[in-house]
């Protein structure tokens, strides 16, 4: 009987989190005007009857058939993959570096701020992670490795800076600002002594992974979550963080020269 009640519960909380997905994407979009997209998503893990979803074996998402144990799982696209613990991307790529954190089918110039093709999207896949299509009208982001943003929002903090949303995973923070240019941001990186290569901008033909999205690297939660009730989250200029992105990067062990996903 706990059995059950458990596999009951775990269900709600499945069906809460898939609504959860397709309501913050149209809010995003309709209430915030962000075009988004959905991202690839992970491929579901099947198990063998003694470790259910373990193993390292894999199939194409949403399947549940079970074959000999040990036998090779074809992946999407027809990729068959066995062996290892870590999630697999549900594109073709077997050797994927930011597993289901990235466009695939739409692809990213699809993203848009329509209600009607956003929840047509999550009601086929309510799975799949909420992407932001960075750039043009919508906002930009920086990123860096999780200890570095820690360690510059506590010196933004100190210096009473106006910071509005931030998207943490458990590897990369992303502080969101305003739209730039490519030529902006090249004449502000130009003037740095150096600039880390750990750091990521994310603008024109770039995206972001949004909370409450799920991808390789765990759950994409809000560090910094926009106020509630406003129209359109208020975003800085990238000039206004970027020495502290910087200097933090810098400082932080592990944060400056490493590109970290």
């Amino acid at each position: 009987m706990r059995e059950i009640l458990g596999r009951r519960r775990r269900l709600r909380f499945r069906r809460k989190a898939r609504t959860a997905r397709q309501e913050a994407a149209v809010t995003f979009a309709v209430g915030w005007d962000w075009p988004v997209l959905p991202g690839v998503g992970l491929a579901e893990p099947v198990g063998t009857a003694e470790s259910p979803g373990r193993g390292g074996l894999w199939t194409r998402p949403r399947t549940g058939r079970a074959d000999r144990p040990g036998a090779e799982r074809p992946g999407p696209g027809g990729a068959t993959r066995t062996g290892g613990d870590g999630p697999v991307c549900a594109c073709p790529d077997p050797g994927c570096v930011v597993p289901g954190a990235h466009p695939f089918d739409p692809g990213l110039l699809a993203a848009t701020t329509d209600e009607r093709m956003i929840r047509w999207w999550w009601t086929r896949r309510p799975d799949a992670p909420v992407l932001l299509a960075t750039g043009g009208r919508a906002p930009c982001a920086v990123s860096l490795p999780a200890p570095a943003g820690a360690h510059a929002l506590r010196d933004l903090d100190a210096m009473g800076m106006r910071l509005g949303p931030v998207v943490a995973t458990p590897t990369r923070w992303s502080i969101l600002v305003a739209p730039y240019g490519l030529e902006r941001l090249g004449e502000l990186l130009y003037a740095k002594d150096s600039v880390p290569s750990s750091l990521r901008f994310h603008g024109e033909g770039g995206y972001l992974l949004l909370p409450p999205s799920t991808a390789g690297t765990g759950q994409v939660r809000w560090e910094r979550a926009p106020l509630a009730g406003s129209a359109r989250p208020w975003l800085p200029d990238v000039e206004a963080v970027v020495d502290a992105l910087v200097a933090a990067s810098t400082a932080t062990p592990g944060g400056g020269s490493r590109l970290a996903y």
